[in-house]
């Protein structure tokens, strides 16, 4: 007979080391910034229940972190609800009998995952396409999905209905094939008006759930590429067209923390910081604009990829979504 338990939820065990740090911190804080989707309750709830070890030992929420400990944490996740259409509408920019393209509004994750299996992409799709979408990648969770985007990045997604069409596409992405633009407004310019940025991106040693720039070809990390060109010079912020060489992920946040102009409203990397810009109330400008662009002010705006069926060369365009507009024209008003 099976166990019960083991059909209410998956157990998942995970190992971390407390790198180098400062100040000697609470184990809950740690782990729920290093752990993806935890919260502070929910570490509190799997501490008392001995599902953390530090140094193979039980331990306390409030005990202090040293340099090296071992943590083990076994995290516990109720079972996968089953993938179903959502009448979700879609911003649909091209369509054919082997593929489609779809505008995805900031806010949207693009499929089911752990914390959240409702109200993504792939759920609007599979109603939007009567559920003739791919299956070639083998999972449930993401058909027809050929690439992804951050929840809070909007703009161009192609999804593919049938198999070939997606094993066509897969393979120009995987070959960096496609050409992907993206437009952002981060803070500051950049000292030059157009570049490349080059560096490894990994894990970031400090918040597992974020990456972080090291230095080209390190140990630390894979290779990324991004080319920048500032589109429009607001003398506080900037408008900056980008192009990926890699496709690491988080690369493009990334890459613009790394070279100090961070993403507006990018709170993972450092855009969301309360800053003076110099002038009288521009703390409370700052704050204001936060709330006209609440997530980072970041948008696929054009993609182009060969047609898997006609073999010729298709491009579509995703204009600015109307945060990123506002945010933009309250900025100018400062010019």
């Amino acid at each position: 007979m099976s166990n019960p338990e083991s059909q209410l939820e998956e157990r998942q065990k995970l190992t971390l080391v407390v790198p180098n740090i400062r100040a000697r911190e609470r184990i809950d804080k740690f782990l729920t910034r290093q752990v993806e989707n935890a919260t502070r309750t929910k570490v509190q709830e799997a501490i008392e229940e001995g599902r953390v070890l530090l140094n193979g030992k039980p331990v306390k929420a409030n005990h202090r972190l040293s340099p090296n400990d071992v943590i083990e944490i076994t995290l516990t996740r109720p079972p996968a609800p089953e993938m179903k259409p959502e009448a979700i509408p879609l911003d649909v920019v091209y369509e054919d009998e082997a593929l489609f393209v779809v505008n995805k509004p900031a806010g949207m994750v693009v499929h089911p995952a752990f914390g959240n299996w409702t109200g993504t992409l792939a759920n609007a799709a599979l109603h939007y396409a009567q559920e003739r979408l791919s299956d070639a990648q083998g999972d449930t969770f993401r058909p027809g999905i050929v690439h992804r985007l951050d929840k809070d990045t909007s703009g161009l997604i192609v999804i593919a209905k049938e198999n070939e069409a997606h094993l066509a596409l897969a393979k120009q992405f995987a070959q960096r094939s496609t050409e992907k633009r993206y437009v952002a407004l981060v803070w500051g310019v950049p000292k030059s008006p157009s570049g490349t940025i080059k560096t490894n991106i990994g894990r970031s040693k400090k918040n597992r759930k974020a990456m972080a720039a090291y230095p080209f070809e390190s140990s630390e990390g894979k290779p990324a590429i991004t080319d920048y060109v500032v589109k429009e010079d607001y003398r506080y912020f900037s408008l900056l067209e980008l192009r990926l060489h890699t496709g690491r992920t988080h690369q493009i946040r990334a890459h613009l923390q790394f070279i100090g102009n961070p993403i507006v409203s990018d709170a993972t990397y450092g855009g969301k910081t309360i800053r003076s810009l110099g002038f009288s109330q521009s703390e409370k400008f700052v704050e204001n604009l936060f709330e006209i662009l609440p997530r980072q002010a970041l948008h696929a705006a054009f993609l182009a990829f060969i047609h898997p069926k006609t073999k010729t060369r298709v491009a579509f365009e995703a204009p600015l979504p109307s945060d990123m507009r506002a945010a933009i024209e309250k900025i100018k008003r400062l010019l």
